[in-house]
């Protein structure tokens, strides 16, 4: 079996992550079928694949539909018998599908990462309804609901939960937060990890920031965001300068291996608007650091309430404010949390059981 990956995003994220997972797992477990990635040339995934012995070729994507990425794909069809071709990002898509009206090309599968409805425009419609797209692979019951609105074949859709390698963790960081920062051994240090992006909505991160540092007077807390800046950045910069909170949140910055920072987080907290399910959750489970997050997407299937996590609704950053102290306040709750999720992590959120449901989905189409 010979599939190929198809990815149209530039940057690195946690779906450019689990696209590098599942190759990996099907690498060294699955040696019948063949994985090729295709990915934007000189982009962060294209770096990081450079370290890895992953089988890829790249292509230039000076435009959104740059035809030369179309050509790409279809060259590598031809040349390794490809027998799928698995979509990972909605660019991607419309740029497959040119591809095949160059050559005809063999079925499609996408995988939809977030939550965000698909409009009812009539190109998207044709775009996620093409007929060469014989399965939907939804990262959440709640991503399968809301696409569930616009595709037209309901059988196509199936939910597969992402998952994280048990085999490849690491505690290894260039420097230690605490020294780094000049932190006192009692102060605690909240994590976040995303890109600057409007999906994870960081204004509600600062709110939580000025409700507990100026407004609760708690200055035992320091916050630390690890992540791409964008063009969101600076207004994010003027927002903790205005607010006089430069001494207790810090953001970082892309940093390599960004989950390895997770075990010197006393809580890892997520203000998403908007998610399918992240896998930055996965991670703070498998390293038992309590999560703290808003309701939004899949994230209520893998966390329940004061059972192993706390929710709060989105952009309710009263509300995560309290529950972050909430928790300090009540210590014995971390045990509780950390070690409930981690068995879920281990029965249900590996990915090892990911690709497993994924390789059955490839044998169906075959």
């Amino acid at each position: 079996m010979n599939i190929l990956h198809v990815s149209a995003v530039k940057n690195w994220g946690g779906g450019e992550g689990q696209l590098e997972s599942l190759c990996l797992e099907l690498k060294k477990h699955y040696p019948g079928i063949n994985s090729t990635i295709l990915c934007v040339k000189n982009g962060l995934f294209h770096k990081k694949l450079s370290n890895s012995n992953l089988n890829f070729y790249t292509a230039p994507l000076k435009i959104n539909l740059d035809i030369r990425f179309s050509l790409k794909i279809v060259q590598i069809c031809k040349n390794h018998n490809i027998d799928i071709i698995h979509i990972h990002d909605p660019s991607a898509i419309a740029l497959a599908i040119i591809a095949d009206k160059f050559y005809n090309l063999p079925p499609f599968i996408f995988s939809k990462k977030t939550s965000f409805p698909i409009k009812k425009k009539k190109l998207t419609l044709y775009k996620y309804n093409y007929t060469k797209i014989r399965k939907l692979i939804c990262v959440s019951n709640e991503t399968k609901k809301v696409a569930a609105e616009s595709i037209f074949d309901k059988d196509k859709l199936i939910t597969v939960y992402d998952g994280t390698s048990l085999e490849d963790k690491s505690s290894i960081t260039p420097f230690l937060i605490k020294e780094k920062y000049n932190l006192d051994s009692s102060t605690k240090v909240i994590g976040i990890i995303g890109n600057h992006i409007r999906a994870k909505h960081y204004e509600t991160l600062i709110q939580v920031v000025d409700i507990i540092i100026n407004q609760k007077n708690r200055k035992d807390f320091f916050f630390v965001q690890i992540g791409n800046f964008t063009d969101r950045t600076e207004n994010l910069i003027k927002s903790i300068d205005s607010l006089n909170l430069q001494k207790h949140i810090i953001l970082t910055g892309f940093l390599p291996t960004a989950s390895n920072f997770i075990p010197q987080f006393d809580v890892l907290l997520l203000t998403s608007q908007s998610e399918g399910l992240p896998l930055v959750i996965y991670e703070g489970f498998y390293h038992k650091t309590p999560v703290i997050s808003t309701d939004v997407g899949g994230i209520s299937e893998v966390i329940t309430d004061n059972i192993n996590g706390l929710l709060a609704p989105k952009h309710d950053y009263l509300t995560l404010a309290e529950k972050i102290i909430y928790l300090f306040d009540n210590p014995d709750l971390k045990e509780k949390f950390t070690q409930l999720s981690y068995e879920k992590l281990i029965n249900d959120y590996t990915t090892t059981k990911m690709t497993k449901n994924t390789v059955e989905i490839y044998k169906s189409i075959l």
